[in-house]
């Protein structure tokens, strides 16, 4: 097959006009608001309100995030029968219905409503299998850096009020009413998919004819010698943010008090990482999503190096913490960037792609986790943050090297951009 030799910087179409990608910082919602403002964020406090032992806790939020690294095996369904909008807008209904009933339950931690938030966290995942879908059907690279910077600053901005929300208004409003509340905040920004432009059904093609295409569509994403930088580029330890949920534990040991760690690295976070999500889209189109990618993961080593290497203080922490929220904010929108790329065109089977893709980003997260936990345990505290520079650092540095000097990865689209739209 052909390589594709267009040129990134290309005039945008009156067609890629329309795409408005800022979309995307609504039709992410959904999912933000049940995996990052209640599962990741807000759940344990809540089940430990309810007077749940933190054990028992922490294995309820294990099991409502494992959706999240499983969702290739039902996601691609939003390749068929329907248009991604409207899958997605269907999935934000019964993510909030199946929330507001377990809700409504008498206590969060009962295996009932225990089994409606994984069903829930479940079809959270059809949105972000839709999202992806509908980035690789836009046109050109502008659209789609600026579709994942959006698509990453909606995430946390709405997964950051939906943690400040359930946090702050458990104590004033019945169980059942903050359900209510995080169902709007889950369906309401649903409805500006259909603001998105429509995306066709494949039709007139028969169930061979199908898989023939998606077979093909496949091949060219993954079975090509150009996959394997791109693959190493997701699973590779830079950029994996393992240290975000780490820093709170780390703060002790540098004398800052829960009061301030819970300002740092909760809503004033979250807007520090949803500003860098946004400053990506401000990095020109020419340079390339992986060069682009690797420099962030760089920067964002160097700003572990800080925790690293200076002194336990307060004023060491606050630097290292807000630089790291930041620079990470937008490594994780040029991450999207990135697996973009790799995927090409969305064509029949966009959403698998982007599942299968999307899922291998999230081992470094876990992996790391445990790599800088070992640190720490070791070696104390500046080893955790350390381990993480060093090999986030290196990781970086090897494979920016190969984007940068391979003649294949100049100025030139991925052979997947031959892929029917």
């Amino acid at each position: 097959m052909p390589r594709a030799e267009i040129a990134l910087d290309q005039p945008e179409t009156p067609a890629a006009a329309r795409e408005r990608p800022w979309l995307f910082n609504f039709l992410i919602a959904p999912d933000a608001v049940i995996s990052i403002g209640l599962v990741s964020g807000a759940l344990s406090y809540l089940l430990r309100n309810e007077g749940v032992d933190p054990g028992r806790a922490a294995s309820v939020v294990a099991l409502l995030a494992l959706p999240h690294a499983t969702y290739f095996l039902w996601g691609p369904a939003t390749d068929f029968w329907m248009r991604r909008r409207t899958w997605l807008v269907i999935a934000a209904a019964a993510v909030a219905t199946l929330l507001v009933c377990a809700f409504h339950r008498p206590r969060l931690a009962a295996p009932g409503a225990v089994g409606l938030l994984f069903l829930s966290a479940c079809c959270g995942d059809f949105v972000v299998a839709a999202c992806g879908g509908m980035m690789g059907a836009l046109q050109g690279e502008t659209n789609r850096r600026r579709a994942g910077s959006f698509y990453q600053s909606g995430s946390l901005a709405f997964g950051a009020v939906a943690l400040t929300a359930s946090v702050s208004l458990v104590r004033r409003v019945p169980l059942g009413g903050l359900g209510w509340i995080l169902a709007a905040l889950i369906f309401l920004p649903s409805l500006a998919a259909f603001a998105a432009p429509a995306q066709p059904v494949l039709t007139g093609q028969n169930a061979r004819e199908t898989a023939a295409r998606i077979w093909r569509e496949f091949r060219v994403t993954f079975l090509r010698w150009d996959a394997i930088p791109y693959t190493l580029l997701i699973t590779f330890p830079m950029c994996s943010g393992a240290m975000i949920g780490l820093l709170p534990s780390l703060a002790l040991d540098y004398g800052v008090g829960g009061a301030q760690v819970a300002w740092i690295n909760g809503l004033a976070g979250a807007l520090l990482a949803t500003g860098g999500a946004l400053a990506a889209s401000l990095i020109p189109v020419r340079v390339r999503a992986p060069i682009a990618f690797l420099s962030a993961g760089l920067l964002n080593a160097a700003t572990l190096a800080i925790l690293a290497l200076g002194p336990q203080r307060p004023a060491i922490y606050f630097t290292g913490t807000v630089l790291f929220l930041f620079t990470i904010g937008a490594c994780y929108a040029l991450f999207t960037a990135v697996a973009l790329e790799f995927m090409g065109s969305s064509g029949k089977s966009g959403s698998a792609r982007y599942a299968i893709i999307n899922s291998l980003g999230n081992l470094p997260v876990a992996y790391m986790s445990w790599v800088d936990g070992r640190g720490y345990a070791h070696w104390g505290p500046h080893a955790m943050p350390g381990i993480d520079a060093f090999l986030s650092a290196a990781g970086a540095a090897l494979l920016l090297t190969h984007f940068v000097l391979s003649p294949r990865f100049k100025r030139t689209t991925p052979p997947t951009s031959e892929l029917p739209a």
